[in-house]
């Protein structure tokens, strides 16, 4: 009897996958940390979603955009399936004999109004198909300039993220410009000192574990 042959998936494209997947799910709970970037505070999720957006960059480069915008529509399963468990998990019964201080903390630190949670979800939808977009449209315009285009594409589509995210979670809550140009600022600067690093580093990457299968 025949066996039908596997379907067949690149080595990088199954490991950026694997860690895009990852990423999206750590980045809401670092998010509950601020960090303090010499004169900026930021919420510590920035450092996935810049990976988020790195990885998004690198598939788009090596296998074309319309896997890249399947790596981000695919990307919205972990996260929602994240959301819905730590939700879960904070409705469950707490064992009498968890450590005390963690009693009161894991639900101040993982629990989220529905406002968060909305504004997490359309901002990393927007954000992750804008990146995709600039950064492959600009490929027509900047040739191999990789480094340029994915700085480029991760500033303008992580100051989008700032704007939906705190304007629908903040917004008649606290005031949110300070918080906004903080934040938009923070992503600006790592955009052009890491992104570039990262995907030049990532695409190399990728061809070569793809040379090697």
């Amino acid at each position: 009897m025949a066996t039908t042959p596997a379907p067949q998936m690149s080595r990088s494209l199954f490991i950026f996958t694997v860690l895009y997947g990852g990423m999206v799910c750590i980045a809401g709970v670092l998010g509950a940390k601020q960090v303090s970037l010499g004169p900026l505070a930021v919420e510590a999720g920035i450092f996935p979603f810049l990976l988020l957006v790195v990885l998004s960059s690198t598939v788009a480069e090596l296998y074309g955009r319309e896997t890249a915008n399947r790596l981000v529509r695919f990307g919205f399963v972990p996260l929602i399936t994240a959301i819905f468990l730590i939700w879960l998990v904070i409705q469950l019964p707490t064992d009498p004999g968890m450590f005390e201080p963690a009693k009161p903390a894991f639900p101040i630190i993982l629990g989220q109004s529905w406002r968060l949670m909305a504004a997490g979800i359309l901002a990393y939808g927007v954000s992750q198909f804008l990146n995709v977009y600039i950064f492959s449209r600009l490929r027509g315009t900047s040739g191999s300039w990789l480094a340029a285009r994915a700085a480029v594409a991760s500033a303008v589509s992580q100051i989008v993220d700032t704007l939906i995210f705190i304007s629908i979670s903040f917004y008649g809550v606290r005031p949110i410009t300070e918080l906004m140009v903080g934040q938009a600022t923070a992503k600006v600067v790592l955009s052009i000192l890491i992104v570039p690093l990262l995907i030049t580093a990532l695409v190399a990457l990728g061809r070569r574990l793809d040379a090697q299968a």
